[in-house]
């Protein structure tokens, strides 16, 4: 795993080094919910590969299938556990991100406080970035 040397908390996760509860993980990603929940339910998808920020991917099949994977799997994940409920997805872009390990941030609202709502409202080249925003970037 690239970046496996750097004390990165993501890759830790990722190779069942701390007590971090799973809510999914496959051979792609990694799913458990955030530390620090800005939401009702608020979750993280990661992938399992070192992928440092939305800025290292590229317009190449293989980026858009593993953004089009955590997607999929935050949806189904936030449907299972907060049905009929307003969801976010997507990613803080440099310098707004907190870890410098891929992730896709599950919201179900409402935020538990208005102030951290900002935290999760695409804001320009240097904000949060939607999902669904990202993939049409990286599509092919």
């Amino acid at each position: 795993m690239a970046g496996a040397s750097s004390p990165c908390i993501f890759c830790q996760i990722a190779r069942s080094t701390t007590s971090t509860a799973l809510l999914h993980s496959d051979e792609k990603v990694l799913a458990f919910q955030d530390i620090n929940p800005s939401a009702f339910r608020h979750y993280l998808v990661i992938p399992v590969e070192h992928i440092p920020t939305v800025r290292d991917l590229k317009r190449k099949s293989e980026d858009f299938s593993l953004v089009s994977h955590m997607l999929d799997v935050g949806q189904m994940l936030l449907n299972r556990d907060a049905p009929q409920t307003e969801y976010r997805f997507g990613f803080h872009q440099p310098p707004l991100n907190s870890v410098n390990h891929l992730h896709l941030h599950c919201l179900a609202l409402p935020f538990i406080t208005r102030w951290r709502e900002m935290k999760y409202t695409p804001l320009g080249p240097v904000g949060f970035i939607e999902a669904e925003k990202l993939l049409r970037k990286l599509k092919p």
